[in-house]
């Protein structure tokens, strides 16, 4: 009897860690696909969602909400700022985010080409903003031409009805304490600002644009830097 006792111990622990080593082996089939599906059936309701992908080793930490990496490919998409801000939070426990669209809608300012990319907390951000999608997004009557990019800050020539003025003049678009803000240039107008973003979950520390030459009108393509909090 004692002899027997002896001998099922052994297989009691084998049969133990086989059945940890089974349901480890599960995991990490079933929940990677478990997430994908609530990364997709977040982004669902604001366009075509055509490919999620999540990796995690092991599987077990997406309990937590954490994973190695994601990768997110969408057609067109339309959503706030103030809700973009909210996925990304949401994400902040993925490592790695690799996230394009065909299109996407940021409340007024549609840009085409989008990508993001995550390492961590840092983020990078751009997108294609063509001359008529520009217009669309500036308040009737103003235009705006790009003059200089440098040192995380962009500079612009606005003309029509902007900060009180119906006139031409040079602004300032950069990233303050977070936020994006643009001010006029000149001697008595540097009191004068306008917050075009804010919010403290995704802190924004640089802008940057450039032109780029497309076959139907003049297009810049737009970037940001920020950080996840």
């Amino acid at each position: 009897m004692t002899r027997r006792r002896h001998l099922s111990l052994p297989r009691a622990l084998l049969c133990g860690a086989g059945a940890v080593i089974l349901l480890l082996a599960l995991a990490q089939l079933v929940l990677p696909r478990i997430a994908e599906s609530r990364i997709r059936s977040r982004l669902d309701p604001y366009g075509e969602v055509h490919r999620v992908h999540v990796s995690a080793w092991p599987a077990i930490e997406l309990l937590w909400g954490d994973a190695d990496s994601a990768q997110v490919r969408a057609g067109e998409l339309a959503l706030s700022t103030t809700r973009a801000a909210t996925l990304l939070h949401e994400a902040k426990g993925i490592s790695r985010i690799s996230f394009t669209a065909a299109g996407i809608r940021l409340g007024k300012l549609r840009l085409t080409g989008a990508t993001l990319d995550k390492h961590g907390n840092a983020l990078t951000a751009a997108g294609i903003v063509s001359g008529g999608d520009l217009r669309a997004a500036l308040p009737p009557g103003v235009t705006l031409r790009l003059l200089a990019s440098r040192a995380g800050k962009v500079t612009v020539r606005v003309s029509g009805a902007l900060f009180g003025l119906g006139a031409s003049l040079d602004a300032v678009g950069e990233a303050s304490s977070g936020r994006i803000v643009v001010h006029p240039q000149g001697p008595l107008l540097g009191v004068l600002s306008l917050t075009l973003y804010s919010d403290p979950r995704v802190y924004v520390v640089g802008l940057s644009a450039v032109p780029v030459k497309t076959a139907a009108a003049p297009a810049y393509r737009v970037g940001l830097t920020a950080l996840l909090r």
